[in-house]
């Protein structure tokens, strides 16, 4: 039985478009497919963010824990969505909770390794730094919605 690579996968993910053919074989090296059932996380908060996932299937809650108040849940990624840039910014921990709540399938790149081929290759490193940027300031928006939405604040800026 021959072992398939992921980078057929990559290749094809919206995510990935556009970056040299040359990376992909890289990260592929870093990627392996993975499951979490409903109510595993994924990541938690303060935690070593040693990895990044690629949805593939089901739904994950990104969350905060507030003092006497539980998770509460500031966006839900779910099929083809990207999940966790903390890997990439130093100290490279978790920022939020990630929890799935559904049986979820998913591509996790292992952050070691991309770390190190980044720091080979700064080309690579610079492009998945502009293309994480995007990344977190979506996630910065959907957190800034959730909160104005949750203590009632009138956005007005």
């Amino acid at each position: 039985m021959q072992m398939q690579t992921l980078e057929p996968i990559l290749s094809q993910h919206p995510f990935f478009q556009g970056i040299d053919r040359q990376y992909l074989a890289l990260l592929a090296g870093c990627a392996s497919n993975v499951v979490f059932h409903p109510n595993e996380h994924l990541m938690r908060e303060g935690e070593p963010a040693n990895h990044f996932y690629i949805i593939r299937q089901g739904r994950v809650s990104i969350e905060i824990a507030a003092p006497g108040q539980g998770a509460i849940p500031l966006q839900t990624v779910g099929e083809g969505e990207i999940l966790g840039w903390s890997w990439i910014v130093p100290p490279y921990r978790w920022h939020f909770d990630g929890r799935a709540i559904q049986l979820t399938r998913a591509i996790a790149l292992d952050a070691e390794c991309l770390r190190g081929k980044c720091e080979a290759d700064h080309d690579l490193g610079y492009d998945l730094l502009k293309r994480f940027a995007i990344v977190m300031a979506q996630r910065m928006s959907a957190t800034r919605l959730q909160l104005l939405d949750l203590y009632g604040v009138n956005d007005t800026a």
